[in-house]
């Protein structure tokens, strides 16, 4: 069954946010984004994105300590990549 693109931004944009609130780990939301909106085995998502199923599983349990490159390859096919935001409860120019 295929996914929506509304319900494709929609799940997509749950992950963002969840990730940048800190209400949902890097792992848990690459997860969320193969299984929601790819619909992939970890295999045949680490084929794709041309890591080893190791990392992927690593990335995807929290475990080691993946590269910025490993994780932008995983979020690369959902027009995603790592980046550097504010924190709402931090203010740095006070």
């Amino acid at each position: 069954m295929t996914v929506s693109i509304e319900v494709r931004g929609l799940l997509i944009k749950s992950v963002i946010d969840g990730i940048a609130d800190g209400s949902l780990e890097v792992g848990a939301g690459v997860k969320r984004l193969r299984v929601e909106v790819a619909k992939l085995r970890q295999s045949d998502f680490a084929r794709m994105c041309k890591i080893s199923l190791r990392t992927l599983i690593q990335i995807e349990q929290g475990d080691g300590n993946p590269t910025l490159k490993s994780l932008n390859t995983v979020f690369r096919p959902f027009g995603l990549q790592m980046g550097v935001i504010r924190r709402p409860d931090r203010r740095w120019d006070t």
